[in-house]
């Protein structure tokens, strides 16, 4: 059984080399306005201030690889990662999933979930990050620094920024077309 800890808008769980991360964010706008935004990573790097870009290798379907960097503050971080988009709609929302292919966080998979709040006016995102089995250096650090460097360091650090620009840009009264 893992340590459950939790750090206000996310949680971290490390048992036996699993790594699971959640943040979450209520966003007071439209589920079509809020899932296009999210869905389209291929505009990431122009929409989000805190990503250094988002490259299309290609696409599929409704899948796309992409080769992704972001900032961590002055640390630039770079991965691969398929993204997998099962459309939907607010009575029955879609998901957005990503397994990283490439990177320090190789096999992890991350999936974003909507709830939407109709009675509230809001629907609730949630990016949920899974690393059954951190890879080579990554294990070599340990549950504790795993946690403390890649769980809350970075994943929560970039998701946290990603979750509030696109409240941000959902929240507005105009959004530009993505």
């Amino acid at each position: 059984m893992g340590v459950l800890g939790n750090f206000g808008l996310w949680t971290v769980d490390f048992g036996l080399g699993v790594m699971k991360s959640r943040n979450e964010i209520a966003i007071h706008a439209p589920y079509d306005r809020i899932f296009p935004l999210a869905a389209k990573v291929e505009e990431w790097g122009r929409i989000l201030p805190h990503y250094r870009y988002v490259k299309l290798l290609r696409r599929e379907g409704n899948r796309k690889w992409v080769r992704m960097s972001a900032w961590r503050d002055i640390v630039p971080v770079t991965w691969t990662a398929i993204e997998s988009v099962e459309e939907g709609t607010e009575a029955h929302p879609g998901t957005i999933k990503f397994r990283h292919i490439g990177g320090m966080v190789r096999g992890m998979d991350v999936q974003w979930s909507f709830e939407p709040r109709p009675e509230r006016g809001e629907v609730v995102v949630s990016i949920y990050h899974q690393l059954d089995d951190p890879p080579f250096p990554v294990k070599l650090l340990g549950s504790r620094l795993i946690e403390a460097i890649v769980g809350r360091g970075f994943i929560g650090n970039i998701a946290r920024k990603t979750l509030k620009r696109i409240k941000e840009l959902a929240e507005q009264d105009v959004v530009e077309d993505v």
